[in-house]
């Protein structure tokens, strides 16, 4: 596979990113607080760096789940088609579950996770996403917690990718096409 010549300019430090999964695992303890266990279910395969952090910072008992959705394939656009690739193991009713979603762009996909979800029957269902793009929102939906909000740019790092690479940065960074003029 080719993918056009780029460079990948940092937008959010390593260091950043750690103190921010820090003060939101604080947030979700605050409201999960006396849960008997919190399913913390992350979407695949974006978030798994995130997950991985947020459940170590995270001082309630948790069971990790994972459900893979995809509207991306290997382009940089979203091809507003969610498929479910990968359900859940575990059973969800009467639960409390939080979601972990890597990025909101155009929200088609934390939608149709959440509607997917909402249907097995959890006692709560709250959404947490590390990146968040507004200004791309075409689905009226908002994560309970935001990692951070970011311009219409396309990123990757700490989990994210473009064609399968860059998931091992431990920064988010944006890519620059190095052929545009």
């Amino acid at each position: 596979m080719t993918t056009r010549p780029y460079v990948i300019d940092q937008l959010i430090s390593a260091k950043s990113i750690a103190a921010r999964v820090e003060a939101l695992a604080q947030e979700i303890h605050d409201e999960f607080e006396g849960t008997d266990k919190l399913v913390v279910v992350g979407l695949l395969r974006g978030s798994f760096v995130f997950i991985a952090d947020l459940v170590r910072e995270l001082d309630l008992p948790v069971e990790v789940d994972f459900l893979e959705a995809s509207s991306y394939g290997n382009s940089t656009e979203s091809s507003r088609e969610v498929r479910i690739l990968k359900d859940l193991r575990g059973e969800i009713h009467d639960r409390d579950v939080l979601v972990v979603e890597d990025i909101v762009d155009t929200g088609h996909t934390l939608t149709q996770v959440v509607k997917l979800l909402k249907a097995k029957g959890p006692a709560r269902l709250k959404t947490i996403a590390l990146l968040d793009k507004p200004s791309r929102r075409e689905v009226d939906i908002r994560a309970d917690w935001t990692g951070f909000e970011i311009p219409d740019e396309f990123v990757v790092g700490y989990g994210i990718d473009f064609a399968q690479r860059n998931r091992n940065l431990d920064h988010i960074g944006k890519v620059r096409f190095t052929d545009e003029g």
